[in-house]
């Protein structure tokens, strides 16, 4: 099968590996695509830690279910995610499962951007999901993404009447615009891209604004407040100063993507009551409602999907997102 691998930093090359072989409870996938997700980015951008294969927002056309597979078929469409927490350690009874050590050796082998998968039982048990007919690939593929998101809100403790901040307007910006919605709250989404703001408040964001327009906009909606919490789908220091900025007396951060050092205002933090929490990755439970809520169209995604683009061409959608060209690349690999 071909594969795209990760060999040095920005350096992709396209490959002939061995199909995966599958055991009992597993499924081998024909993978018809998979989402680019910012943390491959990340990834690809870093020094290899061996070749790789990356790609997790993946969804492929079963070839082959292993002994003792009962709820999935050869033919059937579905969509696997790549980590499953073991349910029973400490992480997990905390409701902490992406801390979890079985969540974070989990995956799918070798990855997404490979023309064949093999899905390990416990990711068929309880992170795999039937694709209705009438739902693209593209679509069923933001599973993941929109996962996280909606792990992301449900930490962040958003409510009916709160004033909520996004700031990055991208693909997973857009998604917990709609989801913030979705609890009664209202939106203010921050981005340098005029075309990122307009696509926002065609979602139903109150407003969108650039980043020197944001104090202001908070200001109109809540008295002067601020936001009752600010999330960031970047998380560079200086950001996450700005946010605490935005954020009202007693209200909070939240840390969708975190990157880098750097120092935080621990005496303001204190003196003002915030609160900075973060979210990494989804569990089952999440997968489950992402999906529900993607099969019942109740979150808009189709439009998120700006460019698609073929595997060979995996380290030109690299490009295009990191120069902020894509809002989001789904990659065609055998559809």
């Amino acid at each position: 099968m071909k594969a795209a691998v990760h060999v040095a930093p920005g350096v992709i090359r396209l490959e002939d590996r061995p199909t995966p072989t599958i055991g009992p409870g597993e499924l081998l996938l024909r993978v018809r695509g998979c989402g680019l997700c910012g943390s491959d980015l990340a990834k690809l951008y870093a020094p290899a830690r061996g070749p790789a294969v990356l790609g997790h927002e993946v969804i492929g056309e079963i070839v082959r279910a292993g002994d003792g597979v009962e709820r999935f078929r050869a033919g059937d469409r579905v969509v696997a995610a790549h980590h499953v927490p073991c349910f029973a350690c400490h992480y997990c009874r905390r409701g902490s499962s992406s801390m979890c050590r079985a969540f974070k050796e989990s995956r799918l082998d070798p990855g997404g951007f490979a023309e064949y998968v093999r899905v390990p039982p416990e990711n068929v048990g309880h992170a795999t999901f039937r694709v209705p007919d009438e739902i693209p690939d593209a679509v069923a593929s933001f599973t993941e993404p929109l996962a996280c998101c909606v792990r992301a809100i449900r930490r962040a403790g958003i409510g009916p009447g709160d004033t909520i901040g996004v700031v990055g307007l991208g693909a997973m910006g857009s998604l917990l615009v709609q989801l913030a919605l979705r609890t009664g709250a209202r939106v203010v989404g921050v981005d340098l891209l005029a075309d990122r703001r307009d696509l926002a408040q065609a979602l139903g964001a109150t407003s969108a604004v650039e980043p020197d327009g944001m104090t202001a906009a908070l200001a109109a909606l809540t008295a002067g407040r601020g936001a009752d919490c600010v999330i960031l789908t970047a998380g560079a220091p200086a950001l996450v100063r700005d946010a605490l900025g935005w954020a009202r007396d007693g209200g909070a951060v939240h840390l969708f993507v975190g990157e880098g050092e750097g120092a935080l205002p621990v005496g303001e933090i204190y003196r003002r009551e915030l609160t900075l929490t973060s979210t990494y990755s989804s569990s089952p439970g999440d997968l489950a409602e992402s999906f529900e809520l993607i099969c019942v169209g109740a979150i808009r995604v189709a439009e998120l999907c700006s460019h698609r683009l073929p595997l060979e061409r995996l380290a030109e959608a690299a490009q295009l997102m990191e120069r902020r060209e894509a809002l989001k690349v789904y990659v065609e690999i055998c559809g």
